[in-house]
């Protein structure tokens, strides 16, 4: 892989790179971009995230260590890596910045990149980081999303990452041997805990304070910057629980936005602020393939309480309530009981019932106490 004329300086991604052992971060991208050149179905995975396709004439080479020739744009830092996708004569190039452990994206660095990018007509600029986003094009960081800057910036979690590896790994998804071996030892680096990759472990200081504001009865300011905080985290934590289920499930699980918000970070925010304010409440919903419905999971700040479920509809030949009650405890395949519960939705304007998993399991026939019948 040779460097290209654009370059003055920058180097192969190595599976095996040379630096100082204080420099993690330029360890762990330069491995990560160098599997992302030598291991076809991982490269075209995380492309296909950012939106580019990778077809069987498409090349891809990743480099560190990268400057420009007669670059006007001077930074303090370099970008820590450069990919290159070549189909044909057509050429489509990404800056990449990196950070590890505690480490954020720093909106300001962001943003020199995209100057960068733009002097150099450079397509776009990922970041990566234990940072989450609902989608690479959802930055985490509100600066960035904000910015006018016409380069648009998508980002990879670390996490999300691992996940692409796991998915590929447990559905024999790669069909080289030697790559399949090299991408098991991709997993195999970012589960160690040396290589400063982790999940979402907790909610910021704000949480306490919009909890306490809550459960006395007062009322969220429309322009709360605590709230504005607790969204974000919010957003990072669910996540996170998308990619822990797509490990678990061995498919990939996504949140299930409505489409002004998958194409609008802002209105999402805006909607979830107007949930906060007016019902304490802060909600996502996952799909799972092949599930039977989506997961909704709703976190009550004023009952202090996380709500996790799914709404069925039961089978139209089921006449009687207690038949559509035993079709849906033949597919509950769980244990624990205790914590779960069943509420039913009835026709016209007739009020919900409860009852708890484990009372309907030993007599089914007390779902249609104070109705005759499900109609």
């Amino acid at each position: 892989m040779h460097r290209p004329d654009y370059l003055v300086q920058g180097e192969s991604a190595r599976l095996f790179p040379v630096l100082a052992t204080t420099s993690k971060e330029g360890r762990i991208t330069s491995i990560v971009l160098a599997c992302i050149s030598k291991i076809e179905e991982f490269g075209a995975e995380l492309m296909k995230s950012v939106g580019k396709r990778v077809g069987k004439r498409t090349s891809i080479e990743t480099f560190t260590e990268i400057v420009f020739k007669n670059e006007k744009v001077r930074v303090a830092d370099r970008p820590d890596g450069l990919i290159v996708l070549r189909t044909g004569s057509n050429e489509w190039r990404a800056l990449v910045e990196a950070k590890v452990g505690n480490s954020a994206i720093g909106a300001d660095q962001v943003e020199k990149y995209r100057e960068i990018a733009k002097e150099q007509g450079l397509d776009c600029v990922i970041t990566i980081s234990n940072q989450f986003a609902t989608q690479p094009e959802h930055h985490p960081v509100e600066e960035v999303r904000k910015s006018r800057s016409r380069i648009p910036v998508f980002h990879w979690s670390w996490m999300s990452i691992l996940t692409v590896t796991d998915i590929l790994l447990n559905q024999d998804g790669v069909a080289d041997k030697d790559q399949r071996l090299l991408l098991t030892e991709l997993r195999r680096f970012l589960t160690h805990e040396s290589a400063g990759v982790k999940g979402f472990d907790r909610m910021p200081p704000e949480w306490a304070e919009i909890n306490r504001l809550v459960s006395a009865g007062g009322k969220i300011p429309a322009k709360s910057q605590e709230a504005a905080i607790i969204l974000d985290a919010w957003h990072q934590e669910t996540r996170d629980l998308s990619l822990i289920l797509s490990r678990q499930t061995e498919a990939y699980v996504q949140e299930k936005l409505p489409k002004n918000q998958r194409s609008d970070p802002a209105q999402r925010r805006r909607d979830e602020l107007q949930l906060l304010r007016e019902e304490g409440r802060l909600k996502s919903v996952l799909e799972v393939p092949d599930a039977a419905a989506p997961i909704e999971i709703i976190a009550d700040i004023a009952r202090r309480a996380i709500d996790i479920g799914m709404t069925l509809r039961a089978p139209e030949d089921k006449v009687s309530s207690k038949a559509r009650v035993n079709w849906l405890l033949r597919q509950v395949k769980t244990e624990s009981v205790q914590e779960v519960f069943v509420r039913m939705t009835w026709p016209g304007r007739s009020e919900t019932t409860q009852f708890q998993l484990s009372e309907l399991i030993e007599d089914p026939a007390i779902c249609e106490k104070g109705k005759m019948a499900c109609k």
